[in-house]
């Protein structure tokens, strides 16, 4: 199992990023997707879930209203859209996979498969 995650870079405060996550090695459509970031000196967090049809998402407040997750089953693919990015979104963001999640799991424990991270920097 592999997940690749890519798209990030750097972008100032107010801008727009598109992360992405490419499966392979797994029935993706069984797995529910989840992102999660690790900012420097902090532990990692939960940032969006998506459950495995596609039906349920979930955020965390701090990125409510801002970022948005969705996945293309056909194409074995999870996305983030975030938008209005701001110096504190800086992180390395992850994406993981989830057997048989029927619901948005929010939870780092509940994943199984784990992407190698993608940087975002968000400058002032």
């Amino acid at each position: 199992v592999q997940l690749q995650a890519s798209g990030g870079g750097l972008v100032q405060a107010g801008g727009s990023l598109r992360l992405s996550c490419e499966a392979s090695g797994l029935t993706f459509s069984n797995y529910g997707m989840g992102w999660f970031r690790q900012a420097p000196g902090k532990d990692r967090e939960f940032v969006a879930a998506i459950s495995r049809s596609g039906d349920t998402t979930a955020y965390a407040d701090s990125v409510k209203g801002r970022f948005t997750i969705s996945r293309v089953n056909a194409k074995n693919t999870a996305s983030l859209q975030m938008n209005s990015l701001k110096p504190e979104d800086t992180a390395v963001y992850y994406c993981a996979a989830e057997f048989g999640a029927t619901s948005a799991i929010v939870w780092e424990y509940e994943y199984d498969y784990w992407g190698q991270g993608t940087l975002v920097t968000v400058s002032s």
